[in-house]
């Protein structure tokens, strides 16, 4: 059998597809982005069909750069942005309304009530997550509750729900396979992650009908075959995992206490538990890290909304750079006397704040206050907030921190001055491996392992490798120095401070 493999990476603002050879080095990419939709303030959305024409794309346009047929291809692992939801109808497949986006804060106002009810706990219990608009669960209760007779013919059994891997599975095999990975799952604010399977009280509080929900896999697991006539041939589905949780298996970080952190357009730590379900006490969250032959790893994880989004501010909305790879040789030339500080809260503040009505503010601005001070600011805002998660994953984790060192991946990593900067803050060592793509590798690892075309677990982790290491050189007094102007600028910013 080929050992090659094709890497679905459906992500926030593009899809792309990427092929793999027996050897694990990339052989063929495409890539093509999709309109982002604010239909009011904190809205976000995407259409369902731009999606998956955007993924069909990439992945012909893969194939082809790869000289390759479908019928050369071993198996697929499909990647997504986790938290985004669709709902559909069961029958025709057509989505019922653009997707709610990870980053949407539409439902605020039912998490509130639910807060107020008391019950929080009972959620964070059960799913490790927190009331937040950022999690799946409430974001289908807003589509059932608002798109018109959609109630009604969900409780008829005709719409069925799920986040983007499931929405991209039913379509890959023609509607045959409703389903999803427990890292997926994890993240629905309606999965009971102790007992890996959908909860029916809290499905109940959401009033969300049980048999809307996808089957429940391994993250390695078979999840169908393509139809043939989307590619050529048909190719067995054999791997899904959430971006973040993809992410930390490219990383290889299979061991308790290992730690990685992905620069997109937000920034995501986790931090893996082993099979200890640590409930956190500083506001971070309990997630499913991976879960293999029925056997759950779990991990501690921070996340952040805005991270390599401030740098497509800077671009787009500021307009002071005209390519986001601009951002570090403008931060470069900041003058060093000036403390700006952005607190990147456009969609509210993620972990371990939790702020869903926080927003943006720059502080510590002069008269000579210009795009290298800003791009300074911007990029420094993503360091400070790892640094909140990295201090509280701290102490949450028993295990032996002390010697923390950060894997990192995400199109922010190839700045040498952003990871520089990063190592100066966490005062920590940052690693970078030679393929950045972990994300897309990860995936395709859960594939390749389960089609047997790929190394096992230890050897994959024996593949790691190691670009560059970013060691921290800043001084203690102007460290904290910084650091005490961040955490006086997010109190400022902070909606209750």
């Amino acid at each position: 059998m080929s050992g090659n493999i094709l890497a679905i990476d459906q992500g926030t603002t593009s899809s792309r597809a990427i092929v793999f050879d027996r050897k694990m080095k990339i052989v063929g990419v495409g890539q093509k982005g999709f309109t982002q939709h604010y239909p009011a303030s904190g809205w976000v959305e995407h259409d369902p069909e731009e999606i998956w024409s955007s993924v069909l794309w990439a992945v012909k346009t893969a194939l082809k750069k790869a000289r390759l047929d479908a019928s050369a291809i071993a198996a697929i692992g499909i990647t997504n942005q986790r938290e985004t939801v669709v709902v559909w109808d069961r029958a025709t497949g057509e989505p019922i309304h653009n997707a709610i986006v990870w980053q949407d804060r539409r439902t605020a106002p039912l998490c509130a009530k639910f807060k107020k009810q008391g019950l929080e706990p009972k959620f964070t219990k059960k799913t490790g997550l927190l009331l937040d608009p950022y999690f799946s669960g409430t974001k289908i209760a807003w589509l059932l509750d608002k798109v018109k007779g959609a109630r009604r013919r969900a409780g008829k059994g005709e719409l069925i729900a799920g986040t983007i891997d499931s929405f991209l599975v039913w379509r890959l095999t023609g509607g045959k396979v409703h389903a999803t990975d427990a890292t997926n799952a994890s993240r629905t604010l309606i999965y009971n992650i102790a007992r890996n399977e959908w909860d029916d009280e809290l499905l109940r509080i959401l009033n969300i009908p049980a048999g809307m929900m996808p089957e429940v896999r391994d993250c390695a697991d078979d999840f169908g075959v393509t139809e043939k006539k989307l590619f050529g041939a048909p190719i067995p589905i054999l791997g899904v995992a959430g971006d973040q949780q993809a992410a930390t298996i490219g990383q290889a970080c299979f061991r308790p206490g290992m730690m990685k952190s992905t620069y997109g357009t937000g920034c995501f730590a986790l931090l893996n538990t082993g099979t200890d379900m640590v409930r956190s006490k500083n506001r971070l969250l309990t997630t499913i890290a991976y879960r293999l032959n029925g056997r759950t790893t779990y991990a501690l994880e921070g996340s952040i909304f805005i991270a390599g989004a401030a740098v497509q501010w800077l671009r787009d909305g500021a307009r002071m750079i005209d390519k986001a790879a601009q951002s570090g040789e403008l931060a470069a030339k900041a003058d060093p006397t000036q403390n700006v500080y952005l607190v990147p809260a456009f969609v509210g503040l993620g972990a371990p704040h939790w702020d869903a009505d926080a927003r943006g503010a720059i502080f510590g601005l002069t008269r000579n206050s210009g795009p290298a001070e800003f791009a300074r600011a911007a990029l420094e805002s993503v360091a400070y907030q790892t640094l909140d998660l990295l201090d509280a994953m701290k102490k949450d984790w028993k295990g032996d921190s002390t010697q923390t060192v950060l894997r990192v991946d995400g199109g922010m990593v190839a700045s040498d001055w952003t990871m520089q900067c990063l190592a100066d803050i966490l005062n920590a060592p940052v690693d970078r491996p030679t393929i950045l793509e972990t994300t897309a590798l990860g995936a395709a690892w859960l594939a390749g392992s389960k089609a047997g075309v790929w190394p096992d677990m230890a050897e994959f982790a024996r593949s790691w490798a190691l670009d560059r290491r970013f060691e921290p050189a800043m001084d203690a007094r102007t460290r904290t120095a910084k650091l005490k102007g961040w955490h006086d600028a997010v109190r400022r910013t902070l909606s209750t401070g």
